[in-house]
């Protein structure tokens, strides 16, 4: 088997384990039946395009559950990325869900070790304490 036959494989399983996993639908098989030899990048071309006020709308509900929590640095990120919607700056967008993905994981690490925490004591027949 060549290379490009090999290759041709790997797309195709991988492809399909896109549309099992939910990453991808049938519009997107659809899309890739426009692509030809006059267009090759037309996927590429449509899937760069970004509707910042759908965004902006699912970035607003994030910052309001970030805030609803308690979660600063998650609800500061997600203003900036609003700003970023709002001037339709698609690099500030990329680089703010960046931030969002970084924040959420170690927010997420912070509280399950913090919950870890809270079970000991009470496992252990204390109270948790109460913040100030």
């Amino acid at each position: 088997m060549d290379a490009v036959t090999q290759w041709q494989k790997q797309w195709f399983d991988y492809t399909q384990s896109l549309r099992r996993e939910g990453f991808l639908d049938d519009q997107f098989a659809q899309l890739k039946k426009l692509q030809d030899e006059s267009s090759p990048d037309f996927v590429v071309e449509r899937t760069n395009v970004v509707n910042f006020k759908q965004v902006d709308a699912y970035v607003h509900q994030f910052k309001g559950s970030s805030a609803w929590i308690g979660a600063l640095r998650l609800k500061n990120v997600c203003i900036n990325f609003r700003n970023s919607c709002e001037a339709q700056n698609l690099e500030g967008c990329l680089r703010c869900l960046q931030q969002v993905k970084q924040e959420s994981s170690a927010l997420k690490s912070k509280l399950e070790y913090l919950f870890r925490l809270e079970q000991q004591i009470v496992a252990a027949g204390g109270s948790i304490p109460i913040m100030e």
